[in-house]
């Protein structure tokens, strides 16, 4: 007789939603986390501080409202790290008592501490204090333990000049200069984020290029408004060390240039966190990169041990890593459970937002399957006048064969948000014409939706009134004229 149905080591967004998918069974269970770590790096160092830092910057600088008030706009001159990080402190500890809250309303035991494996069913948790430790057993195990930043060798980190992804949440005071290495999610992010405060910052990435998963034509356009706020990026480019002296930080490159910062903000990868698990008792291996590899089902080489989240790899999302929680769950007790869909959206924080579902032009291109590109930019629309956004753009790719939406593009503000509605109509296998036909509410961001639909279907009425001498569809009015109410 085991102690837990299920015992999960980790309380991130994977571990949490696997420990309430299991209680929701009734079966016994219990989540192993370090006691300042409730909720995990989701929430105490990663998506959720970052997240709420990044809209700190936003209302303190004004910067959504710089091209209506100005370039020198600002709700507070003097922006203090206080300023920044009261907000981060208070939206954190509020999502730990969340998580803590729904943990034990499901009647999930919490233990305390770090964990490791003695045998494959027996963990023992160690806790801050001498002699505080657990040892249980479980018949089922779902290891749920995140990642954390790479540190090479040759930097020099203090955690207060020279930082990682983590301890750039630490810091003291906001940098004049900072060099961020990395041109990845996590650090294009905080790039925009201290040049929207003011800091120049500089780029370094040893690929030739930056988010080469997204359309290029949106990469492009944060590129352009990156470096309209004084960004400069050096791609090709590799660090041979990053030194700290008395003035700052001195970043020494292989082409032999030398970049001056008050900070260095290292961001090139992460890797998991299994080196405390000791998961050689278990029968468990990983990777070069810490990472663990796991079947369909997110079971691990050993039967009734799982894993999910960043620490199996790819795609290491907070919103991923939740529904691989239930499903591993729902997997260890014979649950019936459909599969994660395929079409999952992309959501990069930058200043401005970067989000997309499906595919991209380049992938439709090399797969040979004919698309039409539906345009619609946020300075067509009252709403982006309203907000103060003149550069956001929405991109739909539609079939040229049966009208299926095969991707959809967003760049600027709410693209995180608005990426659903095309996602919503794809998962549905909806066509363009429900764009076209369909009603939605002005003024708003949303409406973008339907321009760029029109913008797509006129352009494949041209292409059939030019090859075949007629359109195949009903006219469809170029300019609709924009909806009116009383309470207008």
């Amino acid at each position: 007789m085991y102690d837990y149905d299920l015992l999960v080591i980790g309380s991130g967004p994977g571990g949490q939603k696997a420990a309430i998918a299991a209680a929701k069974l009734g079966k016994r269970v219990a989540v192993a986390e370090r006691r300042d770590m409730m909720g995990g790096v989701c929430v105490n160092t990663g998506t959720i501080p970052s997240k709420t830092l990044r809209e700190a910057v936003l209302y303190l600088t004004g910067f959504s409202q710089r091209d209506m008030y100005g370039a020198s706009y600002r709700v507070k001159s003097d922006i203090t790290i206080g300023d920044l990080l009261a907000r981060t402190a208070h939206v954190v500890g509020r999502e730990v008592e969340v998580i803590r809250h729904q943990l034990l309303r499901n009647h999930v035991d919490i233990l305390g501490g770090t964990a490791h494996f003695d045998d494959p069913h027996t963990v023992t948790v160690h806790g801050a204090a001498r002699g505080d430790h657990n040892t249980v057993t479980a018949e089922n195990i779902v290891i749920a333990t995140g990642t954390r930043p790479n540190r090479p060798s040759q930097v020099e980190f203090d955690d207060e000049r020279v930082l990682d992804s983590d301890s750039v949440l630490q810091i003291k005071q906001v940098p004049n200069s900072m060099v961020v290495v990395g041109a990845g999610v996590i650090g294009i992010e905080y790039a925009s984020m201290f040049a929207a405060l003011g800091t120049r910052v500089t780029v370094v990435e040893k690929r030739p290029s930056m988010l080469d998963f997204c359309d290029p034509e949106v990469v492009e356009s944060l590129k352009f408004h990156l470096r309209d706020q004084a960004v400069t990026f050096r791609f090709g480019e590799e660090v041979e060390k990053v030194e700290i002296t008395p003035r700052g930080t001195v970043t020494s490159l292989v082409s032999g240039k030398r970049i001056a910062a008050d900070m260095v903000m290292y961001s090139a990868g992460r890797g998991g966190v299994t080196e405390e698990l000791q998961l050689e008792k278990a029968g468990l291996s990983t990777d070069d990169r810490g990472r663990i590899k796991v079947d369909d089902h997110y079971r691990t080489e050993v039967e009734h041990i799982y894993a999910v989240g960043d620490v199996i790899g790819f795609p290491a999302l907070a919103a991923t890593s939740m529904d691989q929680g239930r499903l591993a769950a729902y997997h260890a007790f014979g649950e019936p459970a459909r599969e994660l869909q395929s079409l999952q959206p992309i959501g990069i924080y930058t200043i401005p937002e970067i989000s997309y579902c499906g595919k991209t032009e380049q992938e439709l291109t090399k797969e040979a399957v004919p698309y039409e590109v539906g345009m619609s930019r946020y300075r067509e629309l009252a709403r982006g006048a309203i907000i103060g956004d003149s550069y956001g753009m929405l991109k739909l790719l539609v079939s040229t064969e049966d009208r299926t939406l095969l991707g959809v593009h967003v760049f600027g503000t709410n693209a995180t948000d608005l990426v659903h509605i095309g996602q919503a109509i794809m998962g549905c296998g909806g066509t363009v014409n429900y764009l076209v036909d369909t009603v939605l509410n002005y003024p708003t961001l949303s409406e973008a939706y339907k321009v760029a639909a029109l913008d797509a279907t006129n352009k494949i009425r041209a292409v059939n009134m030019f090859a075949n001498g007629s359109s195949d569809e009903s006219p469809t009015p170029d300019d609709p004229p924009a909806p009116t109410s009383p309470i207008d």
